[in-house]
C-alpha cells in the first residue's frame, strides 16, 4: 500500500426524487433527512474520502445506509447528484458515457453480491468475457483467464457452466472474471454475503492473499462487522447516508466516534481484531544484562514480581530471571546474570492477535514481552491487561505506585541479602525501575 490516490470522493450526494438539487441545498444547509423525505429520498449525503493504492477500504453499514449507492457512484453506474469522483485520476462524475465505459474497461471492475454470470458460458469463458470486451484476442485472453481460474483455486472447472457450481465456487468466478480484467481498482458489493459462513470465510482469507500478492486497490461493500474488520485496512461506517467514521478497525473498536458506533462494535470479536500492540504496556521489570542479582532482585522486590526481563546491548530481549536463582547466585557470591537466564520465554511481534496471546499467557510468571523485527524489547502484554481488552474494560493498570508493606519472611531474607544497597546504588548499575 502507498500513499498515491486510487480513488476519490469529494462532498458527493445522491438524491432521488422530484427536486433533488432543492434536497441537497436544504441539506447543505444542515437540515437532516428526514426534514427533507418528502421531497425525496437522500440515498447519500455528503461522502467524502481517499483510496490509496493496495488499500482495501471497507464502506459498512446496515440495510438503507447508502453503501450500495455509493459504490454505485464509484464506477458511474449512478450519477452523483452533487460532488465528485476520480478513479486513479480520471473523472467519474459527469462523464460522457464513451469514456465511462473505456474507465471501466481499464481502471475499475466490480464483483457481484449474486454472481451475475453468463449461464450458457463456461467458467473460462465468463472470465475471459471482461477481455473480450475489450478486444483482446481469443487465444491471448484464454490464456489470461486459465492463469486466474487457477490462482482462485478453480483449476480443473474450466468447461463446467454456472449451473454446475456451488455458490462458493460461482463466487469465484466472478472475482476471477474481475481480475482478469487486470483493472487497478476492484468494487465488491456485498460479494460474499450470500455464501455459507464457512465458504465465506474462505473467501475472505483468499482475497486477502489475493491482494497482498497481486496489489490491487479494493473498496467492499459489507453488512458485517466482523468481516469488515477482518478485511479492512480502514473501514467508513455508514448511517442514514452519511459517513459517521473512517478509521483502522482498531480505531473503529477502541475508539468510536459515538453511541451509534459503539453499539454496532460491542458484539464484535475484539481478539480477532486486536493485536499486540494496541494492548501492550511499557516493560517496567526489565534489567540489562550487565546489572547482576542483586540487582535484578531490587527490581522484583519493588515492583513485587517474581521475574525479570534482561536485555543487551540496544535493548535486545537476552531473557528472564527469575528471583530463587538470582537469589542462590548472591549467596554463592557470583555476579554474571547471563549464566542464570531463562531463555524460553513467550514473545511475540506487534502485529499478533490477541486470540493468540491467551494459551501462552496462562502459565507465564512474566507478562507476553513483545519484539521487534530485530529481537529488541518494544513492550509486555501483561496478563490483567489482554483480559481487559478481551473484555473491553479497563485495566487501570496505569503507573504503578509502591507501597511498602510489612515485610514477610521471603521480603526479609531478600532485604537481608541485599543490605544496603539502596536505589541510587541500583541506579548506577544501569537499572531502570
Amino acid at each position: 500500500m502507498t500513499d498515491t490516490i486510487a480513488v476519490r470522493a469529494k462532498n458527493l450526494y445522491k438524491v432521488f426524487g422530484r427536486r433533488p438539487h432543492e434536497i441537497v441545498q436544504q441539506l447543505e444547509k444542515g437540515a437532516t433527512r428526514a426534514e427533507t423525505a418528502h421531497l425525496g429520498t437522500a440515498a447519500v449525503i455528503d461522502a467524502s474520502f481517499d483510496v490509496r493504492v493496495g488499500e482495501i477500504f471497507v464502506v459498512m453499514g446496515l440495510s438503507g445506509s447508502g453503501k450500495s449507492t455509493l459504490i454505485r457512484m464509484l464506477n458511474g453506474l449512478l450519477e452523483s447528484t452533487s460532488g465528485s469522483v476520480t478513479v486513479g485520476g480520471d473523472p467519474i462524475s459527469g462523464t460522457s458515457p464513451k469514456r465511462l465505459r473505456e474507465v471501466r474497461r481499464s481502471r475499475v471492475s466490480m464483483v457481484f453480491q449474486h454472481f451475475a454470470l453468463l449461464p450458457h458460458r463456461t467458467v473460462l469463458d465468463n472470465v475471459a468475457y471482461g477481455l473480450e470486451i475489450q478486444g483482446v484476442r481469443k487465444s491471448e485472453r484464454l490464456a489470461k483467464a486459465r492463469q486466474v481460474v487457477a490462482l482462485v483455486g478453480l483449476d480443473g472447472w474450466e468447461d463446467k457452466l454456472p449451473g454446475e457450481l456451488s455458490g462458493g465456487m460461482k463466487q469465484r468466478v466472478g472475482l476471477a472474471r474481475a481480475l482478469a480484467a487486470d483493472t487497478e481498482v476492484l468494487l465488491m458489493d456485498e460479494a460474499f454475503s450470500a455464501l455459507d459462513p464457512l465458504i465465506r470465510r474462505e473467501m475472505q482469507e483468499q482475497l486477502i492473499e489475493l491482494q497482498a500478492d497481486l496489489g490491487k486497490t479494493i473498496i467492499f461493500i459489507t453488512h458485517d462487522l466482523n468481516e469488515a474488520m477482518f478485511l479492512g485496512d480502514r473501514i467508513a461506517v455508514m448511517r442514514d447516508g452519511r459517513i459517521v467514521q473512517i478509521g483502522t478497525p482498531e480505531d473503529i473498536l477502541t475508539d468510536p466516534a459515538n453511541d451509534y458506533v459503539a453499539q454496532f462494535v460491542q458484539d464484535v470479536d475484539r481478539s480477532r481484531v486486536l493485536t499486540a500492540a494496541s494492548v501492550m504496556e511499557p516493560a517496567r521489570s526489565v534489567i540489562p544484562v550487565t546489572a547482576g542479582p542483586r540487582a535484578a532482585l531490587r527490581v522484583m522486590r519493588d515492583l513485587q514480581t517474581s521475574a525479570a526481563f534482561v536485555i543487551g546491548r540496544n535493548r535486545v530481549l537476552a531473557g528472564a530471571v527469575h528471583d530463587k536463582r538470582a537469589l542462590a547466585q548472591v549467596r554463592s557470591n557470583e555476579s554474571d546474570l547471563a549464566a542464570i537466564l531463562d531463555p524460553e520465554i513467550t514473545t511475540v511481534t506487534a502485529d499478533t492477535l490477541l486470540v493468540d496471546l491467551v494459551e501462552p499467557s496462562v502459565g507465564s510468571a512474566l507478562p507476553i514481552a513483545v519484539i521487534d523485527d530485530k529481537g529488541r524489547l518494544i513492550g509486555v502484554v501483561p496478563r490483567v491487561t489482554l483480559l481487559a481488552a478481551l473484555g473491553n474494560v479497563s485495566s487501570n493498570t496505569g503507573e504503578l505506585t509502591i507501597v511498602d508493606p510489612p515485610l514477610t519472611i521471603e521480603e526479609a531474607v531478600l532485604t537481608d541479602t541485599l543490605g544496603d544497597a539502596g536505589p541510587d546504588q541500583v541506579s548506577q548499575k544501569g537499572v531502570t525501575v
